[in-house]
C-alpha cells in the first residue's frame, strides 16, 4: 500500500461521510462490497478500484473523476486509446508540457480548443 493509496482513501471516506452515504448504502451505489469499500477506505488494499470505478464514485460525490482517478494512482481509461492515435506526437506533447503550472496548462488547453474548433469551421 502507497501513501497515495491511503490518501484516496480518505479523502474518499471523507466525502462520502460529507454526502450523508452509509458505508453499506455507498457500496451498493457502487456496485461493491462494504468490505471491500472499508478495506479502499483504510488503504488497505494492493490495488486501489478500477478507474472505470473511481469515475463512478467520484460522480456519485460530485467531484472531478480525472482528479480522483489520479488520486488512486489510475489512468483514465480513454487516454491508452487517445495516446495510441498518435504514439509519438501524444507522448511528446505531454513530456513538454510537464512542469507546466495548473494556470498554464488551462491556456494551452484553451488554445487547443480555439484551433480544434477553428479547423472544425474550415472544414464546414
Amino acid at each position: 500500500m502507497t501513501r497515495k493509496q491511503k490518501h484516496f482513501g480518505e479523502v474518499l471516506r471523507k466525502a462520502r461521510l460529507a454526502k450523508g452515504y452509509s458505508l453499506r448504502k455507498f457500496a451498493g451505489k457502487v456496485g461493491i462490497s462494504p468490505t471491500y469499500l472499508s478495506l479502499v477506505e483504510q488503504g488497505k488494499v494492493e490495488s486501489p478500484p478500477t478507474a472505470d470505478r473511481v469515475k463512478q464514485i467520484a460522480e456519485l460525490l460530485d467531484r472531478n473523476s480525472d482528479e480522483w482517478i489520479a488520486l488512486a494512482c489510475r489512468v483514465p481509461g480513454d487516454l491508452p486509446e487517445i495516446i495510441q492515435q498518435q504514439p509519438t506526437e501524444m507522448p511528446e506533447l505531454l513530456r513538454e508540457a510537464s512542469g507546466l503550472t495548473a494556470e498554464q496548462l488551462r491556456k494551452v488547453t484553451d488554445q487547443i480548443r480555439k484551433l480544434k474548433s477553428k479547423l472544425k469551421d474550415e472544414d464546414e
